[in-house]
């Protein structure tokens, strides 16, 4: 834990774990120095279209679900950023926190709003970097966002916490999708290590999910450990893992693979592994962080800003 209360950037890329090659290295770099492990997610409805997905599993890193459910299908994509909503904002469930959130997604610009982010786009950001409107510094806009000047961090922040959606899809900057998450990430690791004070109250997380799931993924993308396939009367005593259970209590609603993928670094903060690369694979045999429910993400970072007073069972 940190001596101040962090900032905290989260990047997602939303269904683009399928896409990430040996060519990107900044993708893999981060991981080398993070903590990594899996977000498990709740199995998905046989009707779900990909506009609903993108919210449903938006929502269930902000534990959110609840919101999602009272969402009127067809208000997606409609502007409700100034529409109250019944389920409390991120300000009234985190001690004040600030949020915004980066998105040219036209339903996640509209749920945002409701649960009380500033809703940014991108070609926000790329206006206030007017002096270097061929290349836009998406890094450093985003930092000035939480606080980040002359390499310095200031109290005086817009924002405690920023989540940025790139989808599928999505080009920035001349660079699509996954590509320029990766040049995001190898941008933000340059600032945040020849800046010291910035490197110790960042707080990243990068997120890469696999979106809509395929015929084979239960067979290749599973995190579930089975029970012994042994008829002793111990086998009844095989324990659960955490990430199955809530208050107590089985979750009723589970899905074993198809995880999202989490890393996160703060120098001298989060825990370091033995990962190598940004891939399942590896994330499985090294990671240190195993698998956590999406719904606690958001209260594990907002410990990290001091705006929970207990992350934990």
């Amino acid at each position: 834990m940190a001596d101040k209360p962090s900032r905290a950037l989260v990047l997602y890329g939303d269904g683009l774990a399928r896409f990430i090659s040996p060519a990107h290295t900044h993708l893999h770099s981060f991981a080398s120095r993070a903590c990594c492990g899996f977000l498990a997610l709740p199995h998905s409805l046989p009707s779900e279209n990909e506009d609903t997905r993108i919210i449903r599993e938006f929502g269930e890193l902000l534990d959110a679900n609840e919101a999602y459910q009272n969402l009127d299908p067809k208000a997606i994509g409609e502007d409700k950023s100034q529409e109250k909503c019944a389920f409390p904002t991120l300000a009234e469930r985190f001690m004040g926190m600030k949020a915004a959130t980066v998105t040219d997604d036209l339903g996640l610009k509209s749920f945002g709003g409701m649960l009380g982010f500033k809703v940014l786009q991108w070609n926000e950001l790329c206006r206030k970097s007017e002096s270097l409107a061929e290349s836009p510094n998406f890094a450093s806009e985003l930092l000035k966002l939480l606080g980040v000047q002359d390499g310095k961090i200031i109290d005086s922040n817009d924002f405690d916490l920023v989540v940025v959606h790139v989808g599928a899809g999505e080009e920035m900057n001349g660079h699509k999708d996954v590509e320029f998450v990766n040049s995001l990430v190898g941008d933000l690791l340059h600032m945040a290590q020849s800046e010291t004070d910035v490197g110790s109250r960042l707080h990243m997380s990068v997120i890469m999910s696999y979106g809509a799931t395929l015929g084979n993924d239960h067979l290749e993308l599973s995190f579930s450990d089975s029970k012994p396939e042994n008829n002793s009367e111990f086998s009844l005593l095989f324990p659960r893992q955490s990430y199955t259970m809530k208050a107590g209590k089985p979750r009723e609603n589970i899905r074993h693979y198809c995880p999202m993928l989490l890393a996160q670094y703060q120098k001298a903060v989060t825990r370091v592994d033995t990962v190598e690369s940004f891939t399942f694979r590896d994330f499985f045999e090294k990671g240190g962080n195993l698998v956590t429910p999406a719904d606690r993400f958001l209260h594990e970072v907002a410990f990290k800003l001091w705006k929970a007073p207990k992350y934990g069972a």
